[in-house]
């Protein structure tokens, strides 16, 4: 049986690699590339191959895109410094950014890949989730199988540790962690993600190049989006629901709005607001790096 570690390029996983490595367990190491990733982000993972040893670097199907469409999304593509990008690429063809209740980007750009790349073989999926980061992810198991896959077994080792037994492991290797934890960030991965936090929409409104490009998608899906939805897309939705004829809805805001709404004091920490009773999407399964429900004190490793 194959023994692979889902790689984010975040502390938890990097923990779980030295881990394995303390263990004397070999294993493969592979990250998922949703083409969205924070530049800093892919340069940390050539340190990390040069550290670790080598890293698989997965990227999902990349899907056709209408000629007449495709400048644009070349443009866009140049704004982020990826392409083809699949996180773009998939969210023009849907004509939809993900959201809350249809988080596409965990299928399709992290999991397909994955699932694609085992083709069928028995594996040990090791992922490095820590059930202190939240109240849904204390709640899952150390050991599960992968649901529609069930010749992968899940296996979450760093379940029961706390932040300073990652930072240990790190300070023990002397690995040095993502240098966007450094400059204060609660997470790495995509970027943004539409579950981020304040503090990380902060720091998204001083790169003035992927603002660009997010403005210059969401403008792309809401017109390709336009003859069945009738509201604008976006890729956040609100923090706080709005009274519709329908009931209550959160909908989706626009970047510039939800940049100007991240530096107010009041609103909510997240874009989303409390537990959703089990921990799902790329975070369930170690694929990406994501905040605790309530940010912790800075500590070395950031």
């Amino acid at each position: 049986m194959r023994t692979i570690l889902s790689l984010s390029g975040g502390k938890d996983s990097a923990a779980a690699a030295l881990y394995l490595r303390e263990q004397g367990i070999e294993h493969e190491r592979v990250f998922m590339d949703t083409g969205w990733e924070h530049p800093d982000l892919y340069a940390h993972l050539d340190y990390l191959e040069s550290q670790l040893g080598p890293i698989v670097r997965l990227s999902p199907r990349i899907p056709e895109i209408a000629p007449e469409v495709l400048p644009r999304v070349q443009e866009i593509e140049a704004l982020i410094g990826r392409s083809p990008s699949g996180f773009v690429r998939w969210s023009v063809r849907k004509s939809m950014f993900p959201s809350r209740l249809r988080r596409w980007c965990t299928q399709e750009l992290k999991v397909d890949p994955f699932l694609r790349w085992i083709d069928g073989e028995d594996a040990l999926n090791v992922v490095g989730i820590r059930a202190d980061e939240s109240r849904a992810r204390s709640k899952l198991p150390e050991r599960e199988p992968m649901p529609g896959a069930d010749h992968i077994e899940v296996w979450r080792p760093l379940l029961r540790w706390q932040e300073q037994d990652v930072i240990a492991i790190h300070q023990r290797h002397g690995l040095q962690p993502c240098p966007l934890y450094l400059r204060g960030a609660s997470r790495v991965g995509c970027w943004p993600c539409i579950m981020s936090n304040k503090g990380e929409l902060e720091q998204l409104a001083g790169d003035a190049r992927r603002v660009a490009a997010i403005r210059a998608l969401e403008a792309l899906v809401a017109e390709l989006s336009a003859a069945r939805r009738p509201e604008r897309p976006g890729l956040f939705q609100a923090p706080l629901p709005e009274h519709t004829p329908d009931g209550l809805k959160y909908p989706c805001w626009p970047i510039d709005r939800v940049l100007e709404w991240a530096q107010t004091a009041r609103g909510g920490r997240q874009m989303r607001l409390g537990a959703w009773g089990q921990e799902d999407g790329c975070v369930r399964w170690g694929m990406c790096d994501t905040a605790p429900d309530v940010d912790p004190t800075p500590k070395a490793v950031r």
